[in-house]
């Protein structure tokens, strides 16, 4: 009966020496991950059948070194070095490419990424085609109608 006793003692003082144990609170997580990234998708411009002749003829003239992203609305490709860029305010700006990109033409369209000043500048930004290549812009010309004679 001692024993007993002294079982039961021990059981109770094991219990009470050891209090259920809460369930350990879940480990909380947290990331943030803030990136600005703007692209500028360009579509290009419904072109001319390629046997009708030119209806209006450009005159290249000194350009800006910088436009701003926000004042482009649509694009051109006019062949494998250069890009014909349409302003808001009617402008037009051809980007002479660093070098042939012959990928522009192939797939109808490109990206620009602007910097986070939102400038596109010749120089230092690139024209991105939908394969993935990248061309430089060397530099800006504005575009003036040139009189047929």
């Amino acid at each position: 009966m001692l024993r007993a006793l002294a079982l039961a003692m021990l059981l109770l003082d094991a219990g009470a020496a050891a209090p259920p144990a809460a369930a350990p609170a879940p480990p909380q997580y947290a990331q943030l991950i803030v990136r600005e990234q703007i692209v500028v998708r360009v579509s290009p411009a419904v072109r001319d059948a390629p046997d009708a002749p030119a209806a209006v003829q450009w005159k290249e003239k000194k350009g800006p070194k910088c436009v701003q992203a926000r004042q482009v609305i649509a694009a051109t490709v006019v062949d494998q070095n250069s890009v014909d860029l349409i302003l808001r305010d009617r402008t037009r700006l051809r980007a002479k490419l660093e070098s042939s990109c012959p990928a522009l033409d192939y797939y109808h369209g490109f990206y620009v990424s602007p910097s986070p000043d939102g400038l596109i500048c010749a120089d230092r930004d690139v024209i991105r085609s939908r394969m993935g290549g990248a061309c430089g812009i060397d530099k800006f010309k504005t575009l003036r109608l040139s009189r047929r004679d």
